[in-house]
């Protein structure tokens, strides 16, 4: 909870009611969580994490769980859709007691303040446990809590995490869990990582009816990774294209070449390039292009590296040819992206 208690002691909330049950004998004590919403957060993540502590409650009919939305400040949070959310209280409000779940978007990596970073830093020294969501993992690296930690965060801004922290390797796990720290990449996977907690609470029976409440599926216990396969991204089952794709995505800032591609996975050039544009519609040197122009352009935004250092990072050694290749694809020059951001980073 928050330290005045007067600000939740009166929620109607906790309790919904529904036409569906499912009683809970000796129910423990309310098990309190805080969503510290970070500017630019993303709704869908919060939500989806959120939604199961009601549902629990509503089946039980009895408050198993609070929840507290908090602020650095505690004024309203602008999510990355534009709707501002308000919220219970500020981070300095919190009890230790709560769990903190860190709950950020794209611009994870530098959304949260010093001022919010010290705050977390607290809230562990007092013994309270700590969470992220979505990108909220980025919060809880630069507060200096991932230390020998097993963590995860969204994929599309793994790439931009792992050249800002090189000493730390998030999982492609959709949830995370090492001792309390509860760590996901958003989305779908905040139902299932709060999910998991209820089973732990309250059994597996109760956590599944919670789950096919929010029409997750049965099965608690699944862990998956976060992205499809390339296999379903392309609709295709070749195997050896298939293993061409991947090294690709594993040799980004040192590009193979075509033979070495082919050799690597069994398959002479000419049958590459027939397949590729078979199924792809373009050269696999345009595939590969492309796949590093994409990790380019995520480090443009989710890191701090220059331009130069963006290039060589994606496996360009020339800046003329990054600047070229980057302006076919996106219809501006890495420097015009860097830019417009700061733009719009101040403007906020």
């Amino acid at each position: 909870m928050i330290k005045n208690e007067s600000k939740t002691v009166d929620r109607p909330d906790l309790v919904p009611s529904g036409a569906f049950s499912y009683p809970v004998k000796d129910p423990q004590e309310t098990r309190w969580f805080g969503f510290l919403l970070l500017p630019q957060f993303t709704l869908l993540a919060f939500s989806a994490a959120l939604d199961p502590l009601r549902i629990a409650n509503q089946l039980a009919q009895k408050p198993l769980y609070g929840w507290l939305a908090i602020s650095d400040n505690g004024k309203a949070v602008s999510s990355s859709s534009g709707i501002d959310i308000d919220v219970h209280g500020s981070l300095s409000d919190l009890n230790p007691d709560t769990y903190l779940f860190v709950c950020s978007g794209n611009n994870g990596i530098q959304a949260a303040s010093d001022d919010v970073l010290g705050g977390i830093r607290r809230h562990a020294r007092f013994g309270g446990k700590l969470g992220g969501i979505c990108t909220g993992a980025a919060t809880l690296a630069r507060a200096g809590c991932l230390s020998d930690k097993t963590f995860t965060l969204h994929w599309e801004n793994q790439p931009g995490f792992v050249e800002e922290f090189p000493d730390l390797e998030p999982t492609a796990q959709r949830f995370e869990r090492d001792g309390s720290l509860l760590t996901c990449g958003g989305g779908v996977a905040a139902t299932e990582m709060m999910i998991s907690i209820i089973a732990e609470d309250y059994g597996e029976d109760f956590a599944i009816a919670v789950s096919d409440m929010c029409l997750n599926g049965p099965d608690v216990a699944i862990r998956s990774e976060q992205r499809s396969s390339i296999a379903k991204a392309i609709s295709s089952r070749n195997p050896r294209i298939l293993a061409v794709l991947r090294a690709m995505y594993d040799s980004i800032e040192d590009p193979l070449t075509l033979d070495e591609l082919a050799t690597s996975a069994g398959i002479s050039r000419r049958q590459i390039e027939r397949q590729f544009r078979q199924l792809l519609n373009e050269a696999p040197a345009q595939t590969y292009r492309n796949i590093r122009l994409e990790r380019a352009r995520t480090l443009l935004t989710e890191t701090n590296l220059s331009v130069m250092e963006v290039a060589m990072a994606s496996g360009f050694n020339s800046n003329n040819v990054f600047s070229r290749h980057y302006k076919e694809r996106y219809g501006e020059t890495p420097y015009g992206h860097r830019g417009r951001l700061k733009t719009l980073s101040s403007n906020e």
